[in-house]
This record gives structure tokens, sequence and C-alpha cells, in this order.
């Protein structure tokens, strides 16, 4: 028998938002949900669908920032789940890194303080939602990842590098049960009308590997975690970190994504892009090795990505006017007007944005040197793509020692300070040092079992990949699969979030930024 549950939400007005809640007030589970509303466009129409519920009192509704400390306390206090799906996104987090910044971040430690303030037999669950974006760029080299590989949050990517931060808040945190699920790539509703009002989808190189989950079947999750947990019914699912996982059809590149999209009104990729459209590297989009895991645990999956673009013609009947029109009528009013975009590669050469041009293809030269034809172009398929190296048979949590956390620190080129550790306690605090003699704090599931390890970019927008892989080998194994030995720049944001770029031999100066940067640091200490 299932036991009523009162929820707290977050984000229910995103994409997976909407769908977590459709599914939990269908499923009847829950008794009371408690939501946090941030002031938007999205908000009015959130209001007027629940106006019932809110009504008779089912849902509790709760205006405010995440990052407001009083608003977190009464969050998620009697509360029996938090699930924390807030999120500034791309190509918000890029036109707006302090909303980002805001939400991604200080509002996860609010948070997560206001959890572990509760007695311990009083605390939520919570469940947090971190994002596929923390392993940065992969291509054909490394097309795989699993939960454990190391996190190189590509230059420049705000909403990553905060939704990093945010995310070791709750490992590193004394709540009792947290779970960490990295969301994939997914599709939604409102995919099609996002990607025509900015130039992001050129950030997407032909060659990423992508794994696409929908909406809806991340929302199934949610709702079949809450209600076999409350039946107690799962087993070593808390405390760990998860990939949240799509059906093997729905892996693709980044081209056949492009390709798949415009085939609903009649066109391909090739019609509407030039090679030199979309970056060669600087993105983020991987398949997952065990993204199984939580389909075992759960049977969530539901969606096949042919099935949502199918879906998408069927609610959108204007598309099947595009099947009738010239595709270089609509390529002209829709993919070429976006090159004009602040965020669109285009733009960036057409006004000397070297920086940005240097993250995301090497450099200006090599932009020019890209064919604007794609006669004699190799368009990437999964024969090209390495295969999953991933193996089972990784040792368990409870057999790791000491030696392998020592091995793991010299892979990084750094050392574990801590001089005793019981076998398989995970989740004890240790003392570890970088290459650079930097101290930090964490516990052997952070480091070994979720791939964290200490860089500039856990406190500050500086992105030193180029100068540590030098030395870190864990670091190098995926950085030089898209980036050259011989490369020798820090990536950085200045104090008003402009891209800059310095050599390894310089450092930024302490200025403004340090300050501005300051309060991202505290978030990561628990008060």
């Amino acid at each position: 028998m299932e036991n009523k549950v009162k929820v707290a939400i977050t984000g229910v007005t995103g994409n997976m938002g909407n769908e977590v809640m459709c599914e939990l007030v269908s499923s009847c589970i829950v008794e009371k949900f408690r939501v946090l509303l941030y002031a938007d466009k999205k908000e009015k129409a959130f209001l007027k669908k629940y106006a019932h519920l809110i009504n008779n009192g089912t849902v509790e509704v709760i205006h405010g920032s995440i990052a407001d400390e009083s608003i977190c306390k009464h969050f998620v206090c009697d509360m029996d789940y938090v699930i924390n799906l807030a999120s500034v996104i791309p190509p918000h987090s890029d036109g707006n890194p302090q909303a980002a910044i805001e939400c991604n971040e200080k509002g996860v430690n609010e948070l997560v303080y206001a959890i572990e303030r509760l007695p311990k037999e009083n605390q939520p669950k919570l469940i947090h939602i971190s994002t596929v974006a923390l392993y940065g760029n992969r291509n054909e080299k490394h097309p795989y990842a699993k939960v454990g590989d190391p996190l190189l949050v590509s230059p420049y990517d705000v909403y990553a590098a905060t939704k990093l931060r945010g995310e070791f808040r709750v490992l590193e945190s004394s709540i009792e049960k947290w779970v960490v699920l990295r969301q994939t790539a997914m599709l939604h509703k409102n995919m099609l009308s996002d990607n025509m009002s900015d130039g992001l989808m050129f950030h997407t190189p032909f060659n990423a590997p992508l794994e696409w989950v929908t909406a809806h079947d991340s929302g199934r999750l949610i709702r079949k975690i809450i209600e076999k947990d409350s039946r107690e019914e799962v087993a070593g699912f808390w405390k760990r970190v998860f990939n949240i996982g799509a059906p093997e059809s729905n892996r693709i590149t980044g081209y056949e994504t492009l390709d798949h999209g415009f085939s609903i009104i009649g066109g391909t990729a090739k019609q509407f892009f030039s090679p030199q459209d979309n970056a060669t590297r600087n993105f983020h989009g991987v398949w997952f090795s065990d993204g199984q895991e939580l389909e075992k645990l759960f049977g969530y999956q539901s969606q096949t990505e042919t099935d949502y673009w199918i879906e998408m013609a069927n609610a959108h009947k204007v598309y099947k006017l595009g099947k009738l029109l010239p595709k270089r009528l609509i390529r002209r009013f829709t993919v070429s007007k976006l090159k004009h975009s602040k965020n669109a590669p285009a733009y960036w050469a057409n006004n000397g944005d070297s920086a940005k041009l240097l993250a995301f293809f090497g450099g200006k030269e090599n932009y020019d040197a890209l064919p604007d034809k794609w006669n004699g172009v190799h368009i990437p398929v999964k024969s090209d793509y390495a295969p999953d190296d991933y193996h089972t048979s990784q040792k368990p949590d409870s057999e790791i020692t000491i030696d392998d956390l020592r091995e793991y620190a010299n892979l990084h080129r750094g050392q574990l300070i801590t001089q005793h550790f019981e076998t398989g306690d995970v989740y004890a605090k240790l003392t570890w040092c970088t290459q650079d003699g930097t101290m930090f704090t964490a516990t052997a599931y952070s480091v070994i079992c979720a791939g964290h390890w200490y860089s500039p970019i856990y406190e500050r927008f500086e992105w030193d990949f180029d100068r540590l892989a030098k030395k870190d080998k864990v670091f190098a194994q995926y950085w030089y699969d898209s980036h050259g030995s011989s490369e020798n720049v820090k990536y950085y944001l200045d104090e008003q979030f402009n891209a800059c770029v310095l050599p390894d031999s310089v450092q930024v100066r302490e200025s403004k930024q340090s300050k501005l940067f300051s309060t991202t640091i505290a978030t990561h200490t628990v008060r």
C-alpha cells in the first residue's frame, strides 16, 4: 500500500517541471504539493491550470526566489520530498549569467542549507536535477560517459559551471538522503520555438554524441521514484549520482538531431546549414554507458526520439506548410536570421570575438578554413565513434581502499592528504591537494565515484584546463580529444561577464572579479 506524501517542487513551470507536476498529480500519491514560483510569463499559466488544487489546499504556492534563505526555510519544512528542478539554462544563462548564479548555485546552497538545519528525523529527501553539461565536450573519440568520469565543463558555459558547483554542494551536504540525477539532452514541447529565438543551435557540433530523453519520460521517472520509495521498494538509490538515460535508439549525433528536426517540414540539415555554421568543439553531449541503471530501477522509458518528432508534427499542423514552401525561403527567415544573434559563431566572426572563436573552433583561422558547401564533407555516422569501454565489473564503492584514493589523486597529479581511510567509507570527509597545491575537502564518493576534482572553475569563471591537462592524466584523457596539447590558453569571464582569454603564463588580475565571485565561493561552505 502506498503512503501519501508531501512534496515540495522548484522549477514547476519549466519543461521538465511541467511534466513532473502532471505525472505526480495524476498518480494520486501526493497529498500535498508546495511549489516555488518565480515571477515570469509562465507563472500565470501554472496558476490557471492548477487553480482547483490551489483553491482546495492541495497545492500551496510560494512566490519568490530559491536564493532567498527565509523562503527556503519555509519551503522545505514538514515535507517528505524536495524535488529541485529549478535551473537557468542556455540560452538564458548566456544572456543573464547572474540569474544562473542566483538559481543554479546560490539557490541550491540555500535549499540544501534549509534542509541541513532541520533535525535528521525531519529532513525531507532531496532529489536534485543536475546535467550532462558537467561532462563537457565529447566527440567520436570518447562518445560514452559514465558517472565517475571527470567533469570538464566547457569554457564560457556559465550554466555548466554553476550547475557543477550546485551539485558539489549537494554531494558534500549533511542531508541524510539525497540523490543527484544528471539530465541528458531533453526533447520538450517548446524545443523548436526556443531554438528559433537564439543562435544556440549553432553551438552543437555536427559530430557531438547526443542522447535524447523526452520531458514526458523525465516526468515519469520522478513519479516512479516517489511511488516506489514511498512503498520502500528502492534499494541502493539514495546518496548516489545517476545519469538519466534514454533508449538506445535515442543516441544520435548533432547532425542527425538537426536533420531529424527539419525533416518534419520535409527538409534536411544540408538544406538549412553549411559546414561552417556550427561549432567544432566546446559543447556538452554524450551517450551514457550507465544510462540504463535508472531504467532497471524504475522502468520510465516509454518514448523514442522518433516518437517525439511525430508528436511535434501532429501537434503543430503549421509544419506541414513547410513541406510546400521553398527551403531557401524558410532558411532565409529562420536559420540565416539567427546568424545575426550575439550567440552565433557568424556574429562572433563578424564582430571580432576572438575569445569565443578560440573556444568553439580553436581560433578564427580554423573557423575561416571550414567549407561553406557540403560537397566532399564527411557527415559523421555511428561507425566513426569509438565503442563503449565501460565495464560493469568496476570496483564496488564498498571495496574502495586508501590505495585507490592515493592512486587516483596521483593521476590528477595531486595528493590525498588524509592518512586514514576505512575501506568502503566513501562518505567520510577527506582532504586532498591539487597539482597547484590547493587544498580542498571532499568525500571519496564525490571524487572517485562522481568525478569531482577541484579546479578554479569551482570558485570563479576561469577555465584553465589547457595548463592543468599537461600534468593531469585524468583531465588529459578527454580534454585532448578536442584541444591540442600545444594550446596554452586560460579562458575566463571578466567582471562584466565578457569572454576573455589569457596566455597560460599570465595570471588573471585580482580586481572586481575576485569580489564578485567571493559570493559564489561562499556557497560551498556549510554555515
